[in-house]
């Protein structure tokens, strides 16, 4: 009797464990991954990734966790290979003395980024978002591929939804949070998370 007693309880506890787990794992679904990537350029094909930033939101923008700011290293040869709208504002920021000084690698970041995106979010159900972000996905496909294949094929482009707003409800986009345009990617993660938070009120009419 007491051996059957504890294969019940051994098989309910397994049971209230799965059903747990599948509680967690539906919960993690709706997260959202945010980046933000600063670059030498647009050009996919020619120019670097020098900067990244990640957070994990709720579907309701709570932020869950936050990635350390990845600065990469990148040689003198093609920092100063930039064009003169990254010269002058990489210089004002302080970005191009980070990234002279960092001795983080693209595989190294590509390695943390993952780590930490397997701990928040499970693989391929949760879309990337930023501000136009379609361009941080074209690098993160040539550059971290590794990072894109992990994240769903989905994105939410906060520059669309701006972009409606300002054809649909110009008095609503008017009031929006202003962005400061530090240019640094955590910042403008930040800044992205907020705006998006704005429009989201528009849904509770």
């Amino acid at each position: 009797m007491s051996i059957l007693l504890h294969r019940f309880k051994q098989l309910a506890y397994t049971m209230a464990l799965n059903k747990n787990m599948a509680k967690a794992k539906f919960s993690t679904q709706k997260r959202i991954v945010w980046m933000d990537l600063e670059m030498t350029g647009l050009d996919v094909d020619k120019d670097k990734i020098l900067e990244i930033a990640c957070v994990v939101t709720e579907s309701d923008l709570k932020i869950v966790d936050t990635c350390s700011t990845l600065v990469i290293h990148q040689p003198d040869e093609v920092l100063s290979n930039m064009n003169e709208w990254c010269m002058v504002n990489h210089a004002r920021t302080g970005l191009i003395d980070d990234c002279k000084k960092s001795t983080l690698t693209l595989d190294q970041a590509q390695n943390i980024l993952i780590d930490f995106l397997k701990k928040n979010v499970p693989q391929k159900e949760c879309p990337l978002a930023g501000n136009s972000i379609y361009m941080d996905r074209l690098f993160l496909m040539k550059h971290m591929p590794v990072v894109n294949e992990y994240l769903h094929y989905r994105i939410i482009d906060v520059s669309s939804i701006k972009e409606l707003c300002k054809r649909w409800n110009n008095n609503f986009f008017k009031k929006a949070p202003k962005k400061e345009l530090l240019h640094r990617a955590q910042e403008d993660i930040l800044e992205s998370i907020k705006e998006l938070q704005y429009y989201k009120t528009l849904f509770h009419h």
